[in-house]
């Protein structure tokens, strides 16, 4: 009781009041005037811890020493009947209190920004969620601060702007994924609906949106004559709409002024300031024009369009050198040729990485280009850990970012982290709900875990919204065997166009349904056509047979190849013979993949 009276005696208790009153004071303003003033993010941190450290000063400093009307003294030799000694302590006190006070009621009480009627917030979905279907993603709710950019209609006399509407649609996607409270649908699910006759509020259902911008372009001579229009797909109220007549050197200057009005439009605050284009572009049209020629091809995903999609990337990184999306769009031809067997695949991953690391040079917060290294990492090298890190990289950049987050699914899947994969792939498509490589991803990961019939109907669903995407008619076939419906696989791997992707289950499905003469011969063409870029599906059909040692003579060979494909070796149901052999557990290990 001795203490607590000295305490008192000593207004160790006052001055202890006003010191965290003043420090509340002096948080609360820190937190408001550094994002204001685009300082370090880290001062307000800062802030609170010297304010910890120096409690313990201000404690000792007030026994000490006390504030009296002819300033500090020590406490012993303060004169107690001095009646300013005693009020003005109380005074400071009071004053920081009710600054505090004060503060703290503006931050209640003040006006609440204007928001649309009917706004909710996006739910981002958890592990245990279903996967939203790709049409329609019903499973997440409607964000009032989400917008799809169709691709703006070719009003011009010829018909040969396609590439410039495309383009500045584009665009604008990636000047409005600058701004942090708007969730922007991804270019492969917003074109998805290019060239059909559907109404708007079933665009806006399909890609679970509350507002929907579409437009034209029409050129004349140099002149541009660009009209967009922002809908609100609840009641189809025109938001805001705008005619642009430009010279075509000003498209840059049209898509920025486009882009900030649907920013005022739709009531948000951009709290890093002004809306700014995302780094990796150019100011140069000419080399613009020919990237927006670049991605038209590149999406047709043939041999042939994947070189023309590669010379007009090239032709745009020699107009300008520090192109950055250009360089990641050749890093992109370079994988897909190698995927798809069109070069050898040492030779396009390491040409891409070598682009993704340009890319990078010049622009190090593009996520792509981490992305890109990220797909080298796990398809070229098996360096997980390096793979990981890029992908930490790219999210880091843009956390919702569907190129990375599809990316870190198919790592996670490689390692066998299911839940993990699932997660991070319907996050992705939460931003692209229609990407059809997330939906094939989804799809071969359901096969791989045994969900059969969630597979089935997925692949089913992706080759509704996509007939001819590649390896889903094989993925099906290989998810209808397992289920026991032999002929049905059959009938799927007949149907496949490419013979080079025919042969790859063709022998396994020719077994299953008791055609084994067939089957014999269709190993052979598998072998003539495969042995050099795809010895991992002669090695399935001999673990299908149950010829383990030729299976592993084939699997041993894939290695060598350093074939992507064994990326999706856990969980494969036709290496189920091999299970419980040493040999198998012996060759994760040397993948650096878990044993089963």
């Amino acid at each position: 009781m001795s203490l607590l009276t000295e305490l008192k005696r000593r207004n160790v208790f006052r001055v202890s009041a006003a010191y965290l009153a003043l420090c509340w004071v002096v948080t609360q303003v820190s937190g408001t005037v550094v994002p204001a003033l685009h300082l370090p993010e880290s001062i307000p941190a800062v802030v609170i811890w010297l304010s910890i450290i120096g409690f313990p000063f201000v404690v000792g400093f007030s026994w000490i020493f006390e504030l009296t009307s002819e300033g500090l003294k020590r406490e012993s030799d303060v004169d107690r009947s001095d009646p300013v000694t005693t009020r003005r302590l109380d005074t400071i006190v009071i004053a920081m209190l009710g600054l505090a006070i004060l503060i703290a009621a503006v931050q209640i009480f003040r006006p609440v920004p204007f928001e649309p009627e009917s706004a909710s917030s996006v739910t981002e979905p958890d592990a245990t969620s279903p996967i939203p279907s790709p049409s329609p993603v019903s499973a997440i709710a409607i964000d009032d601060k989400s917008i799809a950019v169709l691709p703006f209609a070719d009003m011009s006399q010829a018909k040969d702007q396609e590439y410039m509407s495309d383009g500045i649609a584009e665009e604008l996607m990636n000047l409005l994924t600058r701004v942090p409270d708007l969730k922007v649908i991804a270019r492969t699910s917003s074109f998805a609906f290019k060239g059909q006759n559907i109404e708007i509020a079933e665009i806006a259902k399909r890609l679970n949106v509350a507002h929907v911008l579409e437009g034209s372009v029409r050129k004349s001579g140099n002149t541009l004559r660009i009209t967009a229009q922002l809908i609100r797909t609840a009641d189809s109220t025109h938001l805001w709409s705008e005619t642009y007549d430009r010279p075509l050197d000003d498209i840059f200057m049209v898509q920025d002024e486009i882009a900030g009005a649907i920013v005022q439009a739709l009531q948000i605050r951009l709290a890093g300031g002004e809306l700014n284009r995302r780094k990796g572009g150019t100011q140069n049209l000419d080399a613009y024009q020919l990237y927006l020629r670049s991605w038209r091809h590149y999406y047709q995903n043939t041999q042939t369009s994947l070189k023309t999609a590669q010379e007009y990337a090239e032709q745009a990184t020699k107009l300008d050198l520090d192109y950055g999306n250009a360089l990641v769009l050749l890093a992109s031809c370079a994988i897909a040729e190698a995927d798809n067997g069109w070069i050898d695949p040492a030779e396009g991953y390491l040409r891409a990485r070598k682009l993704a690391h340009r890319a990078l040079e010049i622009s190090p917060d593009l996520a792509e280009a981490h992305a890109v290294l990220q797909y080298v990492y796990l398809g070229l090298d098996w360096d997980w850990s390096a793979a990981e890190a890029q992908g930490r990289l790219a999210l880091a950049i843009d956390s919702t970012n569907p190129l990375a987050l599809n990316i870190a699914g198919k790592l996670s899947a490689t390692l066998g982290q299911w839940e993990k994969a699932e997660r991070e792939f319907r996050l992705s498509l939460v931003r692209d709900p229609l990407s059809t490589f997330v939906i094939w991803n989804i799809g071969d990961m359901y096969y791989r875990t045994d969900r059969l019939e969630e597979a089935e109907s997925i692949l089913r669903e992706l080759l509704e919204l996509e007939p001819d995407f590649g390896w889903t008619q094989t993925t099906l076939a290989k998810t209808l065997l397992a289920q026991g419906k032999s002929e049905e696989a059959l009938q799927m791997v007949q149907e496949i166009a490419d013979t080079g992707e025919n042969l790859v289950f063709l022998p396994i499905v020719l077994l299953a349904a008791g055609r084994e003469d067939e089957a014999a011969e269709a190993l052979k063409a598998q072998i003539a056509h495969w042995s050099d870029r795809g010895a991992y599906f002669v090695a399935l059909t001999y673990a299908y047979r149950g010829e383990k040692d030729l299976a592993f003579e084939w699997l041993d060979r894939s290695y060598l190849q350093r074939e992507q494909v064994l990326t999706e070796i856990l969980g494969e149901p036709l290496l189920d013979n091999l299970d419980g052999d040493p040999r198998f557990n012996e060759f994760l290990r040397k993948m650096k993949l878990p044993t089963q």
